[in-house]
């Protein structure tokens, strides 16, 4: 991945400003190393550093299934066609146990009514709030029976982060790989 256009992309410490480096620290620390949307988020370091913090919350502590979260990423992603956030979950996902014929019908913007009743609580979930800016109350419903009033705050901010780095990832126009799984 080289730098886009718009933004500069900050994958060595060296490249962040010296007092600003325990957040790239950080970020690589949680990750694994800095890509994607922390790549341009350290343009910002300050920001970077506590969108990280969130993130590493709501990727790796959430209390959210797995599957469920994952399933959640990729169907923000959907929304916001946003390339590289589902080429960089549609592994994880597959790897969580999402189906690939749930992971393929997401990915095709299918209706939820073919999905098994979990994955249609989730992907309503979704699409409602982000199409509709709001949530049926059948579809809220759905969601606080199935994960209680703790699970349905943290799904709804699962979608909100994510989708708030579909933004940074779509407006940076940070691209995927060519080798990565791609959107339809």
């Amino acid at each position: 991945m080289a730098d886009s256009d718009r933004v500069r992309y900050h994958t060595s410490r060296e490249t962040v400003p010296e007092e600003h480096r325990h957040h790239y620290d950080a970020i690589a620390e949680s990750r694994g190393g800095v890509r994607g949307p922390f790549s341009v988020l350290l343009n910002s370091p300050e920001l970077a550093g506590r969108v990280g913090h969130l993130g590493a919350y709501v990727r790796f502590e959430s209390e959210l299934p797995d599957p469920d979260r994952e399933l959640t990423i990729l169907a923000t992603a959907r929304t916001f066609d946003c390339a590289f956030e589902w080429a960089a979950h549609e592994p994880i996902a597959r790897e969580a146990g999402v189906s690939g014929a749930t992971i393929d019908h997401v990915a095709d913007s299918g209706p939820v009514d073919e999905l098994p009743k979990r994955e249609a609580c989730l992907v309503s979930y979704v699409r409602e709030l982000i199409d509709e800016h709001a949530v049926s109350d059948a579809t809220f419903e759905a969601a606080r029976d199935r994960y209680g009033e703790s699970g349905v705050t943290e799904l709804t901010g699962t979608i909100g982060y994510y989708a708030m780095l579909a933004c940074v990832l779509n407006a940076l126009e940070v691209v995927p790989d060519a080798n990565r799984p791609q959107l339809p």
